[in-house]
């Protein structure tokens, strides 16, 4: 079988590669190249050679896939992914959420522009290194957790639809993260003890405030910290620079310790309230992507998750319309932030999710 992997320059795609072409299947690799400091991005796609490469990532994924020997591209999205990723990224800081840029990433440019990509080049399937599992049953193509929950990847794969998954193969998700190094290894891939980068790709240093505000050109501007009854508490530094839930760096002195509750865009105000008035019963979330069902038309019981690296909790969808659904749990959960993703689980199963508004 003709498969495209989707490389990185790290251990866990390098380890995939590896794994498929010992199965025998007719493999390359490709790596997108989404975001490079101080390339300005450009229109449309190219694909490029290995001999191309700019990024140590690049050189790294070039490297693998000579040592697999296997072709190598690197296809050149940088405006795409800027359109797609950093668009929605700057958009959702500045209406008061709080993103998850991966996710975005995953839906429009790695199992959607990668994917097109793959299809017209004559490549049926792509596999990535992702630690999750598909499965075929009963018409549908479902979605699994790894056998590895410490480096289970299931919840920033929500979004897939059918069609993605079909097309996909993740031969990660039988195996441990060190099984994969041990694979790497004992191929000679360089990538084998290469760390992980813990990093969004386009803010290595962390500082989400600075890089928007360098994209647009602008500052934002400063604003009021409020109490719930519209009392002004002291001056913010620019509403994307607090995440609900933030206690700390707020630069205030106060009697008892407040968090952010909430952020009012439209007001340029952050609003403190205690750490009591953090918990919510329930949340609606857009962007309703269904894996291992059809849209629901009753009560559904689930376990859902409200952030990548937290355990699910039990939840009920109370009603789904359109791409909407509302999420009822069943004990109230902390620092609900609109932005992030939701992700329902029928125990090891995705059932689907969608993004908190």
């Amino acid at each position: 079988m003709k498969v495209l992997i989707a490389m990185s320059g790290g251990v866990d795609s390098s380890a995939a590669a590896l794994l498929l072409r010992k199965e025998g299947h007719n493999c390359a690799g490709a790596m997108m190249r989404l975001y490079v400091p101080g390339m300005e991005p450009r229109d449309g796609n190219t694909v490029l050679s290995g001999a191309d490469a700019v990024t140590d990532s690049e050189r790294d994924a070039a490297a693998a896939a000579a040592a697999l020997d296997m072709p190598f591209s690197i296809f050149d999205m940088r405006g795409s992914f800027h359109k797609w990723v950093i668009q929605d990224f700057i958009n959702v800081y500045q209406s008061g959420g709080t993103p998850n840029p991966c996710i975005t990433c995953n839906r429009t440019m790695k199992f959607g522009a990668f994917l097109d990509q793959a299809r017209q080049a004559g490549y049926k399937k792509i596999a990535t290194g992702h630690y999750a599992k598909i499965a075929y049953e009963n018409g549908r193509y479902v979605l699994y957790q790894a056998d590895d929950p410490a480096k289970d990847q299931s919840y920033v794969l929500w979004s897939l639809t059918q069609d993605q998954l079909s097309a996909l193969l993740l031969p990660l998700g039988t195996r441990s993260k060190e099984e994969a190094r041990a694979a790497a290894r004992e191929g000679a891939l360089g990538t084998a003890d290469k760390k992980e980068s813990q990093d969004i790709c386009f803010v290595p240093d962390g500082d989400y405030a600075g890089f928007i505000e360098r994209t647009l050109g602008i500052t934002f501007p400063e604003g009021d910290f409020v109490d719930e009854a519209g009392n002004v508490l002291g001056i913010h530094r620019g509403i994307i620079r607090y995440t609900v839930g933030q206690r700390r760096g707020l630069g205030l002195s106060l009697q008892e310790p407040l968090y952010v509750i909430r952020k009012d865009a439209a007001n340029n105000q952050i609003v403190l309230g205690s750490s009591e008035r953090l918990f919510s019963r329930e949340l609606t979330a857009v962007q309703a992507n269904w894996i291992a069902c059809e849209r629901p038309t009753d009560k559904l019981r689930v376990q859902a998750r409200i952030r990548y690296n937290q355990k699910a909790f039990p939840a009920t969808v109370t009603e789904a319309v359109g791409n909407t659904f509302r999420l009822e749990f069943d004990e109230p959960q902390r620092a609900v932030s609109p932005g992030q993703s939701v992700v329902l689980y029928d125990g090891a199963r995705v059932v689907g999710g969608g993004i908190i508004v």
